[in-house]
């Protein structure tokens, strides 16, 4: 066990650094600690809720529930989400052991961070959040380059599907920069009418009660009780670490 521990504390030191590692473990020594601890603030409550958010994946009735906030134009959310949400997703999101809720806090130096939540809540509402999430993550690099998320979701999705999110997102006015696609020809009417935008404020919103200070911050919550919010990068050893410490109790 010594041993194992001491080579998983070296390589999170060396990706997480050592702030992110000890308040990991600072967390799960809390989990051991005050088990019988119910969290009964407002951010609690709206995480554990009756409403189902639409950007989630798996039971509502696992154990660990873990709300990420992120943009999908920022490098450290992609890394988190290439290397850690993936096999969390394959391994205990799957198996019903972790509901997985993203939340919307596009950052504003990104350019095109606002238009990116716009398509992947629009995937999210025809049923399609997972494939869309994963195109702009795997192809960051290319759409940031240019704003050209579109060419990404119409390869993720069948025609049909590309279809019914390109008509939710043709509601949406152009974001901070003032940039609007050619191909977008909106009307003043339409340009006033885009539910998505309002998903993602009310995910911002939120994400300023935390607060939020950098992306990606995730916060969990274990049988109805939470812990801080924790931001930065993590790596899957160490998050799966801390989920056993969880599990196990």
């Amino acid at each position: 066990m010594a041993s194992g521990w001491s080579s998983r504390t070296r390589l999170a030191t060396r990706i997480l650094g050592w702030a992110g590692l000890f308040a990991l473990i600072a967390i799960a020594a809390t989990a051991q600690t005050q088990k019988k601890s119910v969290t009964s603030t407002p951010a609690a409550k709206a995480a554990t809720s009756d409403e189902v958010p639409v950007k989630a994946i798996g039971s509502k009735s696992a154990p660990i529930t873990m709300e990420v906030f992120s943009d999908y134009q920022c490098p450290s959310c992609r890394l988190l989400y290439e290397q850690t949400l993936k096999p969390l997703i394959n391994e205990y999101v799957a198996t019903g052991k972790v509901y997985l809720i993203h939340r919307d806090f596009p950052l504003p130096m990104h350019k095109y961070s606002t238009d990116a939540a716009r398509w992947v809540n629009a995937g999210a509402r025809i049923g399609r959040y997972p494939e869309v999430e994963a195109a702009l993550y795997d192809n960051q690099d290319a759409w940031s380059a240019d704003g050209n998320i579109q060419k990404f979701v119409a390869a993720a999705l069948s025609p049909a599907d590309f279809k019914r999110a390109e008509k939710m997102v043709e509601t949406c006015v152009a974001d901070s920069t003032g940039i609007k696609p050619a191909s977008l020809n909106l009307t003043p009417q339409a340009a006033h009418e885009c539910s998505i935008d309002e998903a993602i404020a009310k995910d911002k919103a939120l994400g300023m009660t935390v607060p939020i200070n950098q992306t990606p911050t995730y916060r969990f919550y274990y049988k109805g009780q939470g812990y801080p919010p924790t931001p930065g990068y993590v790596s899957w050893p160490i998050l799966k670490q801390f989920f056993d410490s969880l599990l196990n109790q």
